[in-house]
């Protein structure tokens, strides 16, 4: 059984030592960094910069806190993420998000390069091979996931694993397709045009990151550039596109693109940090953020992906959806998030047990404040 800490969003009382900032400085303090982190290890704070019309990736000053914690214990921590629009371009959102060298007091950095396609090719597992793990993920000796919890559009639920499976992992290769988007082209075989319903409004070309999607004379697919994410289809108000799916072998292969990632990475330096706040039913890569399902939850942390996510689902589906949300008219409980996301979020997390990358059990150590040195 896994030890987790968790601490929950709460305020009882007007002090800063009962912040959800100075909780998190007290899990860092109480879990002893320096048992992951050698003296001189570069180490990858790995996040979601957001993107441009969201606002719920976790905050710049708990990654602040976490780097600060990092270099407390002698490590050179760098915050990082992998390309998903081009990379200026992401710098650029991650900057407007207010993650920038100076906000978390150490560098920013593009984990697979500036035209996300530098990563080294590491056995994932039979559903897909092969995946490219970004560079600077490969190369660090240590790493803390950070994780915004919330929905997603094809997992059900977007937690350290998910972080760790698709976030780490490189947006294209060499050969200039898909290299992330291998994991969703597991599942998804092909997006359907129905020409019939479709009156070229463009809404889903504008939603596509990777230009896959064009409308003149005609619409028209380029299947080497798409990924198979399903935003178009997300956005698409006359239902004229349609995907042909497997859900559980995208999980299955979420699951192993995890367990690539944590391969590169010598045993026991890896820590995770979740933020149960502003949990939204989707992705933080999707260009708006809706309202919250539920209220903010707190924070948890330890070392083992599989006993978070598990966690951080049971906490979630304990409490009372929020109205006028996604969530509204579900009954809390057990299958919230797949009454929202109509994806069931436990296959990846199961998968991922069955992989070997964790236990589903878990214990809780409660952080109630900061203490006093």
């Amino acid at each position: 059984m896994k030890k987790l800490y968790f601490a929950s969003a709460r305020t009882p009382e007007i002090s800063y030592d009962v912040s959800l900032v100075a909780k998190l400085e007290e899990i860092l303090e109480r879990a002893n960094l320096s048992n992951y982190i050698q003296e001189n290890d570069y180490v990858a704070i790995k996040t979601h910069f957001g993107a441009r019309g969201g606002h719920r990736i976790v905050r710049p000053i708990f990654l602040r806190k976490i780097a600060d914690a990092v270099k407390k214990v002698g490590g050179n921590p760098f915050v990082t993420d992998t390309v998903r629009p081009k990379g200026l371009d992401y710098l650029e959102i991650a900057n407007m998000q207010g993650i920038n060298h100076l906000s978390v007091g150490c560098p920013v950095v593009l984990a697979d390069g500036l035209r996300g396609k530098n990563y080294v090719r590491v056995y994932a597992g039979e559903s897909i091979g092969d995946i490219g793990i970004a560079s600077e993920i490969y190369d660090a000796e240590s790493m803390i996931v950070v994780t915004h919890c919330k929905g997603h559009i094809q997992s059900g639920f977007g937690g350290a694993i998910k972080n760790l499976g698709m976030g780490a992992v490189s947006a294209r290769n060499r050969e200039n397709t898909a290299e992330r988007g291998r994991i969703h082209a597991v599942s998804r075989v092909r997006v359907i045009h129905i020409g019939e319903a479709c009156i070229l409004c463009g809404k889903c070309a504008e939603a596509c990151d990777h230009g896959a999607i064009t409308l003149e004379p005609e619409f028209t697919l380029d299947d080497k550039k798409c990924v198979k994410c399903g935003r178009c289809i997300e956005v698409c108000e006359n239902e004229a596109l349609e995907m042909e799916r497997d859900e559980e072998m995208f999980q299955r292969a979420l699951a192993e693109a995890a367990r690539a990632a944590v391969s590169t990475f010598e045993k026991g330096k890896i820590f995770y940090v979740s933020f149960l706040t502003e949990i939204m039913p989707h992705c933080d890569c999707h260009p708006h953020s809706d309202v919250p399902i539920i209220n903010d939850q707190g924070i948890l942390a330890g070392d083992d992906p599989v006993a978070i996510d598990k966690c951080a689902l049971d906490i979630i589906e304990s409490k009372k959806p929020l109205p006028d949300s996604a969530a509204e008219g579900f009954a809390g409980g057990k299958g919230l998030l797949e009454k929202v996301t109509e994806r069931n979020p436990y296959v990846h997390v199961m998968a991922a047990a069955e992989l070997g990358l964790g236990e589903l059990e878990y214990e809780l150590e409660i952080i109630e404040r900061k203490k006093k040195i």
